[in-house]
Order: structure tokens, then C-alpha cells, then sequence
């Protein structure tokens, strides 16, 4: 059994390499952290649900225990034409407050793991989603935003391209 969603199968195997390295979130931080609401989301994304092998299409459907649960809780009093996005921005602000907190590395991975749901996820909605994410973990570390051209030439399969986009310090 395949444990990934089946958009992610198209992507190289560098870019799907970034996702596995985000599934599993921080160390060092409580449960109840902003991240692990972000994370849980993210894992929606691109994980299918384990118990039924489900495809989660928004973040607050109450399935998924603890490791793909909701990162908010919906209530029917929430109309429905109110998209799970507004819902989201505060659970978002919450994380980017908490950046302090989270080991770089971590967050690294993460924004990367943003980038490439934020170009490829087949759903416009989650697509579009993450992609303000990407771009707002970028604008605030003080980086430019990459294009999903440069995303594919830096992360597309090929050892000279990789090569010709990272630091020669840690070509080894």
C-alpha cells in the first residue's frame, strides 16, 4: 500500500523527498504547539488517512486522530459557504508568531514542503492556500520567492541542476 496521495506521484523524486522530510514536524515542542496545527494539515495534504486510506480535502474533517487530525474544529453553526480558509489564517498567524520557537531546520523543511504543495496540489483551493503560505514564511525570513520554474530546476531530478543551485560548502 502506497501511504501518499496520488498528485504527489508525478512529482520528482527530490520533491517528494521535501514532503517526507516535513511529515514528521518538530522536535523539542509541546503537542498543543501552533505547529503541529499546521503540520496536521500539511499531512492532510499529502498523506492518505491511515485508517481508511481516505484523501482529506479540508482541515477540519474530525477523522484522523492525532497525526492527521483537524487543525480546528468545525461546527454546524459555521456556514458552509464559509471556506475553511478564514478558519485557517488565525492557525497560520499562531504559527508565525511561534517561528522563535521551532528549530531552523525544521522550518526550512517545512517552507519547502509549502512550496511544493503551493505549485502542485491538484486542488486550486489547497493549492492557493499554501502557496500564500510558501510566500509568507519566505517574505518573512527575507527571501525571494521562487517560481515554480526555479522550484522544478532546483528540485528536478538532476545532480547538475541541484548542484548548480546550492552552496558548494555542502556538496560533499
Amino acid at each position: 500500500m502506497i501511504v501518499t496521495q496520488e498528485w504527489t506521484h508525478a512529482l520528482t523524486c527530490m520533491q517528494q523527498t521535501v514532503l517526507l522530510t516535513a511529515i514528521r514536524g518538530p522536535d523539542g515542542v509541546a503537542k498543543y504547539h501552533p505547529s503541529k496545527y499546521m503540520i496536521r494539515w500539511f499531512r492532510r495534504c499529502v498523506l492518505l488517512g491511515a485508517l481508511d486510506h481516505n484523501v482529506f480535502e479540508n482541515p477540519y474533517d474530525p477523522r484522523g486522530g492525532s497525526f492527521t487530525g483537524p487543525s480546528y474544529s468545525w461546527s454546524p453553526a459555521i456556514p458552509h459557504e464559509e471556506s475553511w480558509t478564514v478558519h485557517m489564517q488565525p492557525v497560520f498567524d499562531r504559527y508565525l508568531q511561534s517561528l522563535d520557537e521551532l528549530p531552523h531546520h525544521f522550518q526550512l523543511h517545512f517552507m519547502h514542503a509549502a512550496e511544493i504543495i503551493g505549485y502542485k496540489h491538484p486542488d486550486p483551493l489547497i493549492r492557493d492556500w499554501w502557496n500564500y503560505v510558501y510566500r509568507e514564511l519566505a517574505n518573512d525570513m527575507h527571501l525571494n520567492v521562487e517560481t515554480e520554474e526555479e522550484l522544478d530546476f532546483r528540485l528536478g531530478d538532476s545532480e547538475a541542476q541541484w548542484r548548480a543551485k546550492s552552496s558548494k560548502a555542502t556538496q560533499a
